[in-house]
Order: structure tokens, then sequence, then C-alpha cells
């Protein structure tokens, strides 16, 4: 089912008259794993900024599930519908993981209220992501990449969104880490229906995808179906 859908958007910076994103089109399914793939300056980060309700699109139209994102509250659509996954984790290193999973919760505005069925829930999550109790008991500094990463995971899982967005998630982890954390996002739309954007400038992540679709110099290459997909 089709979640994310942009029509003729255009992105230009303040006070720029040169538009950095030209006359984008592109359709999102539930269930799939789609990688956004281009080299620095293509405008790959400006176009997940737009899709996550950072920013606005100075001409076009940004749907989600049939409803212009202009007619929305932006600050509630991040809030309940999108999940970001950092390249640099974005964490606060001096609480543990679980606190980090039970602050994004408050944050959300959760529909879980009591204080332990929260905790517990973030425990699960973690869980989800192979982080064991123990390892959330720990303060993220004493994590390691790979770990601090599946944390960034679980919490941008916390509010369940319909759509995880990954910035070079795997940019700072070596190539056994990478696979780990590429299988459990490819399984988030598999098993959960999730719809999991990736965005990247590395080939080894497009294994993944169910489509990729290029970036050059601010415009979008024709998608492409992955024929020959990887199952992690």
């Amino acid at each position: 089912m089709k979640c994310l859908e942009l029509r003729d958007v255009n992105y230009r910076y303040e006070g720029s008259s040169e538009n950095v994103l030209k006359k984008i089109n592109a359709e999102f399914e539930s269930g799939k794993v789609y990688t956004i793939i281009g080299q620095s300056g293509a405008g790959k980060s400006t176009l997940l900024s737009l899709i996550s309700g950072l920013d606005t699109c100075k001409d076009g139209e940004i749907y989600y599930n049939g409803t212009n994102l202009s007619d929305v509250d932006r600050d509630e659509y991040r809030a309940k519908s999108v999940g970001v996954v950092f390249q640099s984790y974005n964490l606060l290193l001096n609480s543990t993981a679980v606190y980090n999973i039970t602050l994004s919760m408050n944050i959300s505005n959760s529909s879980i209220k009591d204080r332990r069925a929260k905790k517990d829930y973030a425990y699960a999550l973690l869980g989800k992501v192979g982080i064991d109790r123990e390892t959330a008991d720990r303060k993220i500094l004493k994590l390691s990449g790979g770990e601090q990463q599946r944390v960034g995971i679980a919490r941008a899982l916390s509010h369940d969104p319909d759509v995880i967005i990954a910035d070079e998630p795997t940019g700072n982890l070596d190539a056994e880490t990478e696979k780990a954390v590429l299988a459990i996002l490819s399984r988030l739309a598999r098993e959960d229906n999730k719809c999991v954007i990736i965005v990247t400038h590395s080939e080894n992540v497009t294994e993944i995808a169910d489509e990729i679709i290029g970036i050059q110099a601010g415009r979008l290459l024709a998608s492409k179906v992955n024929t020959n997909r990887i199952s992690l």
C-alpha cells in the first residue's frame, strides 16, 4: 500500500533562486525497502528532511497516506508517523540505552503512561534489535558503535511509526556490523510492514532494497527494481 508520495517537489535554500531538488516524483509503499543513492551534495539529505517533515518543499506536494503534509501538524507527523535513524546515532551519551528509548516515548506522548510498562516496552524494543537487558542498562558511552546504532533503531521504533528513514545508517560501522544492522532494517519492512527508506552512498546497502533510486544534481534517476535482492 502506498504510504508516501512526492509530486513535482522542488526545494531551494532561503535566499537562493536555484533549486537543489528539481521536480522530484516518487512513491513509497509499506512493506518495502528503498535505497536512495547518490554522491555527497546530490540532494539526499535534503530529500530526507522533506520526507521526515523537518523542512517543507518550495513547490509541489508530499502526501502521507493520501494527506498533504502541508495540511497536517508536522510536529505530530514527526512524533507519530516517522522514525529517523542517524549515521551519528544522536543518543544521550551519559544516559542508559533504555532511558534513551523511554525519553523518546515521553517526547512522542506515548499511549503507554505507566512508568513500569513504558520501561518494559523499551526493553522489549531493544531486545527486538538484539540488545539484551544487561546491555540496555549500560550508558551509551559504554556501548560499541554497532550497539549504539541498534539503540538508534529501537528509538526510531519507540512510537511505532509507519515510515523508517535511515540516513547513512552503516557509514560508521564495520562490514559485519553493517550486515547485522541491514538485517534489522530489512525485517522491519518484511515482517512489520514498515516503509523503510535508506539514504546512502554505499552500493553494499542497496543489496537489501526492493527498489533503488538514484539521485544526481537534485534530480531523481529512474527507479530500479532490485531483482537480485539479498535476504538477510
